[in-house]
C-alpha cells in the first residue's frame, strides 16, 4: 500500500512540476513576443499574469483571423509621400498635421487589412504584430483626443507626430527621414 500511495505521490509531483514548466514557459514566450506591451497588460489586469496571459492570448488568436499583408512597393511610396506633406503641415498646422496623421494610419491600417472600428481594439491588435510601437499610438491618439478638445500645447501636438511617425515606420515599412518634428 505504501508503494501505490508513493507512486500516486510522485505521478501528481510530476504533473505539477509539468504545469508549472509548461506555464513558465507560456509567460516567457509571451513576454518576448509582446515585450513592453506584456508589462502593460500585467498592469491592466492589476498584476494578474494568467488573466493578462489570457489577454494576450485572446489578441494572437483574433489576429490570427485576419488577412494581414504588406503593403505594395508602390503603397508604401504614396503612403511616404503623404506622410511628408502630413509633416511639413505641422509647420503651419500643428492640429491639423496631427488629425492627417492619425487619418492617414488608419489608412494604412485598413488598407494593410486591420480592422479600424473601435480605436482600443485596433491597439489591442496591433500590439501583436507591433508590440514595441503599440504604445507610441496610444500616446499619440491620447494627445490627439485632447486636441480635439483644444487641451494640447503645441509641445504636445510634436510629440504626438514623434509618437505617429514611429508606428508609421513600422506599419508601412519604410523609415522616412525626419523633418520638422525631432525626437
Amino acid at each position: 500500500m505504501a508503494w501505490v500511495i508513493l507512486a500516486v505521490v510522485v505521478i501528481v509531483a510530476a504533473i505539477v512540476i509539468g504545469w508549472l514548466w509548461m506555464r513558465t514557459q507560456r509567460t516567457k514566450r509571451l513576454q518576448g513576443t509582446f515585450g513592453p506591451e506584456y508589462d502593460r497588460t500585467l498592469r491592466t489586469t492589476g498584476g494578474d499574469s494568467a488573466a493578462a496571459e489570457a489577454e494576450l492570448q485572446r489578441r494572437t488568436q483574433r489576429r490570427e483571423a485576419f488577412d494581414i499583408r504588406p503593403l505594395s512597393e508602390q503603397a508604401q511610396r504614396g503612403y511616404a509621400q503623404q506622410w511628408r506633406v502630413v509633416q511639413a503641415t505641422f509647420v503651419d498646422q500643428p492640429a491639423t498635421a496631427v488629425d492627417e496623421a492619425d487619418a492617414l494610419i488608419g489608412s494604412a491600417m485598413r488598407e494593410r487589412g486591420y480592422p479600424v472600428d473601435d480605436f482600443d481594439q485596433r491597439a489591442a491588435d496591433l500590439s501583436v504584430d507591433h508590440p514595441d510601437v503599440v504604445e507610441d499610438y496610444r500616446a499619440g491618439h491620447r494627445i490627439a483626443v485632447a486636441n480635439s478638445g483644444q487641451q494640447a500645447s503645441t509641445e504636445d501636438l510634436r510629440q504626438a507626430m514623434v509618437h505617429y511617425r514611429s508606428l508609421f515606420e513600422h506599419l508601412i515599412g519604410v523609415k522616412e527621414p525626419t523633418q520638422e518634428v525631432q525626437r
